[in-house]
């Protein structure tokens, strides 16, 4: 069976400009995000940053490149939250707050040993401000959001073991 030729690129179909993925990716490293997308004029673009371990590629144009030796430990591998069992995930869509204030020292940090009811975090939502407790006693071992970060419904938060 033979393959139908692709169409060539009309007047009709919208060129992405290779500098606009380049100034997203740019975008990406000052604000820490791991995924941006825009659409314009019929083009959509998505740029995303893989945040596991990259595995190092060789170029084929005849120049290595470095191959580091990494060895991992387990201390060293990052705990996959949607996996962990100590998850505290958003209950809702809003604004996470660390602290009770602007300025204020966060309610909790890595290493804090919480017990089942303290407070988290802080969500603000339609602003109404939301104290998310402890689901857990525990140890607070990640925090996965940043202060004033917005969050999804269901996005991690918190790892407590």
């Amino acid at each position: 069976m033979a393959r139908k030729p692709e169409k060539p690129p009309t007047s009709k179909t919208p060129a992405i400009d290779p500098g606009t993925i380049r100034e997203l990716a740019k975008l990406l490293d000052e604000t820490g995000l791991t995924e941006i997308e825009i659409e314009a004029n019929g083009a959509s673009i998505r740029v995303a940053r893989n945040a596991g371990f990259a595995a190092p590629r060789s170029r084929q144009d005849g120049i290595a490149a470095p191959n580091p030796t990494v060895v991992a430990t387990p201390a060293d591998i990052p705990i996959e939250p949607s996996k962990h069992p100590g998850l505290v995930s958003s209950p809702m869509v809003g604004t996470a707050y660390r602290g009770p204030a602007p300025g204020s020292k966060p309610f909790v940090d890595i290493g804090s040993q919480v017990k089942t009811g303290d407070t988290l975090i802080i969500i603000e939502a339609m602003k109404t401000m939301n104290q998310i407790p402890t689901p857990r006693s525990g140890t607070v071992v990640q925090i996965l959001v940043e202060d004033g970060q917005p969050v999804e419904y269901g996005e991690p938060l918190m790892i407590i073991e």
